[in-house]
């Protein structure tokens, strides 16, 4: 597989990672026996980054990645974050020094690693200066328990100020043809600093695979049934746009998931999207998009049809909207 550099200094990555959260949470029960086999596919395919976070499970994802970690390590970029507590009603943020020492020595134990990466500010609380949350991440890449610093959901002006005390390697962000505003602000920034970009949920959590048409037959528990995009009117509305970008795909002789991902990599060099799985057979099939190649009329017929405000509903419900 290709490779990408996540930054000016970054590590240099498969130009496709995975994201690791599914096998854990959110998307229906899990199954580490089929995340281990997809795990090592991945690896087995050029696949370098992997994406965890010490919230996914609560600790459950980060211990599924040791079991790879402990014979394939000189093979992985390693990335997890830090930043969500969980507590009696759900979570809370917490990017203070004192929690990010905590959380990163007991991110170390559960990986069974030496060092990380890559590590993220999952998210920024609204009470910790991020320069204060930066400073002790720089003091853990001098101590040699991190390797880089990444940023996770976090404003452009955050971004700057973060980047004033230490480098940072990537900023990962939701980005997909249907999440398209960090083209606004987020991605100029980066691009400015010399931030790589990660990011997430590249597929539209799925939507841009063209498999999720009912959201009933999801399991009780799947994140999709709370989002606003995937609700009544709304994903009726959406449906109609993926419509025709399957009508594309189709003419291109991929899947419309492939092209989802051919037409994010294809904004630059510096993005490298992660999107998630826990099969074989979708792990294998976004890996495909990487020899999918766009020309520059199929990317403006294709930014035609999903452009900024043409998708209809909120990214989050209000009250998961941390981004600071």
């Amino acid at each position: 597989m290709n490779k990408r550099q996540l930054g000016k200094n970054g590590p240099i990555v498969s130009a496709i990672g995975l994201g690791c959260m599914g096998m854990s949470m959110a998307y229906g029960e899990p199954n580490d026996a089929e995340s281990i086999a997809t795990l090592e596919r991945a690896l087995e395919l050029g696949v370098t980054l992997l994406d965890t976070a010490d919230m996914y499970g609560g600790g459950h994802n980060e211990k599924l990645l040791s079991r790879v970690l402990k014979h394939r390590r000189e093979q992985i970029c390693l990335a997890t974050k830090m930043g969500f507590v969980q507590t009696a009603d759900g979570y809370r943020i917490d990017s203070s020094p004192a929690y990010i020492r905590v959380a990163c020595e007991a991110s170390l134990k559960r990986l069974g690693v030496e060092v990380i990466d890559l590590y993220y500010l999952h998210r920024v609380d609204k009470s910790t200066p991020v320069e204060e949350s930066m400073l002790v991440l720089a003091e853990l890449v001098k101590s040699g328990k991190i390797r880089h610093i990444g940023l996770s959901e976090v404003k452009p002006a955050t971004i700057r100020r973060a980047a004033a005390i230490h480098p940072i390697a990537a900023v990962q962000t939701e980005y997909s043809l249907w999440q398209r505003e960090p083209e606004l602000a987020i991605l100029p920034t980066c691009r400015e600093l010399g931030i790589g970009f990660v990011p997430y949920s590249p597929l539209g959590r799925g939507f841009l695979t063209g498999k999720v048409t009912d959201i009933t037959t999801l399991a009780s528990d799947d994140f999709r049934r709370v989002l606003d995009r995937f609700q009544g009117n709304n994903f009726s509305e959406n449906k109609k746009l993926l419509v025709i970008l399957e009508e594309m795909a189709k003419a291109k002789g991929c899947t419309v998931a492939q092209l989802s991902l051919a037409w994010v990599l294809a904004q630059g060099a510096d993005i490298v999207p992660i999107p998630g799985t826990k099969k074989i057979k979708y792990l294998e099939e976004n890996i495909g998009a990487t020899a999918v190649q766009l020309s520059a009329d199929e990317l403006a017929a294709i930014n035609q049809v999903f452009y900024l405000g043409n998708v209809k509903g909120e990214k989050y419900p209000a009250h998961l909207n941390f981004e600071n």
